[in-house]
């Protein structure tokens, strides 16, 4: 069995298009709405599945490890998102969901997988043959991801389209899809840095946020979540109040919330300002979510925020 590096992600800035001027010096990829995923491939036919936080979640899809014996002999580490897709072919991370979190349950995973198949698509690859392929420019390790044909029954490897942003993020809007991403052509990988040599534009905005407390809903739901107190960490390390969110959950969801909630239970508030608001309960702060909005005010606030999503994924260290 051939050594593979370990390979942290690159991450992307949220940002617009890049002007018109340059927009032949960069790429466009669509934005898939999944959990991100490297897949380490020694050419012996097994796949080893590594979360954007690094743990294995291999057995959370058992429907992926065709894709060892797809590339064959060749080693490699490969970049890509694993999605759940809807009827119209759109990835769906409500669906996806249910597929997430079973790495420690194989025999339920592979239940799932026949009621909700996963879909890897891949956009990049940053190792082969021996070879770390970092240090080169984004349109040669596109290049060499596209020869190796990976497209299978659980994977496939998406176009990427040079120029043409407007139109293409113009496509995506059209198709409900979430948005693009775009990438300097000249760009090379930066393992584990943001950068802004890859951008999401989102057609919705969205925003990362850690749970510093919550509100209790009203009459029946008295004792779940009527809404989440949110924060944005500061470079020091503090929590700065950002709004509350109430809307954009299902009942499951708010039970869930409400569960998760109540062991993170804190008798301090986490907030650098306390928001004034009455009745309360505080939490650690460890929990993130995504949340959309229309704007921000003058202080700070998210306007209309909605709930969007748990991230699961991250940890407030990865918002600093």
């Amino acid at each position: 069995m051939r050594s593979l590096p370990r390979i942290d992600p690159m991450l992307a800035t949220p940002g617009v298009l890049p002007p018109a001027s340059a927009d032949a010096a960069w790429a466009y990829e669509v934005k898939q709405d999944g959990q991100r995923c490297l897949a380490y491939l020694p050419g012996d036919g097994s796949v080893l599945l590594r979360s954007r936080s690094g743990a294995d979640i291999t057995p959370a899809y058992p429907e992926l490890t065709g894709l060892g014996a797809a590339l064959g002999t060749r080693s490699a580490v490969l970049d890509g998102e694993i999605v759940a897709l809807d009827s119209q072919g759109r990835s769906d991370f409500a669906q996806l969901q249910s597929r997430m979190g079973l790495a420690g349950s194989p025999a339920k995973a592979a239940r799932m997988a026949t009621k909700v198949p996963a879909h890897l698509m891949l956009f990049d690859v940053v190792f082969l043959d021996g070879r770390p392929l970092t240090r080169i420019a984004y349109s040669e390790r596109r290049t060499v991801l596209e020869t190796l044909g990976l497209a299978g029954p659980a994977w496939s490897t998406p176009a990427a389209s040079v120029g043409h942003g407007q139109q293409a993020l113009e496509m995506t809007r059209a198709a409900g899809l979430e948005g693009l991403i775009a990438k300097r052509l000249t760009s090379h990988y930066q393992p584990g840095v943001r950068s802004p040599a890859w951008i999401k534009i989102r057609n919705v905005r969205t925003q990362d946020i850690v749970v510093g407390g919550w509100l209790p809903g009203r009459g029946r739901l008295a004792s779940l979540p009527g809404a989440l107190l949110m924060g944005e960490p500061e470079p020091d390390g503090r929590l700065r109040y950002v709004g509350s969110v109430g809307t954009g959950w299902s009942d499951t969801e708010r039970s869930k919330l409400a569960a998760l909630l109540a062991t993170l239970a804190a008798d301090t508030c986490p907030f650098t300002e306390p928001p004034a608001v009455a009745g309360a309960h505080w939490t650690r702060p460890h929990l993130v979510g995504e949340v959309r909005f229309t704007t921000r005010t003058k202080a700070g606030r998210l306007r209309h925020p909605s709930w969007h999503r748990l991230r699961s994924d991250l940890t407030p260290d990865d918002l600093s």
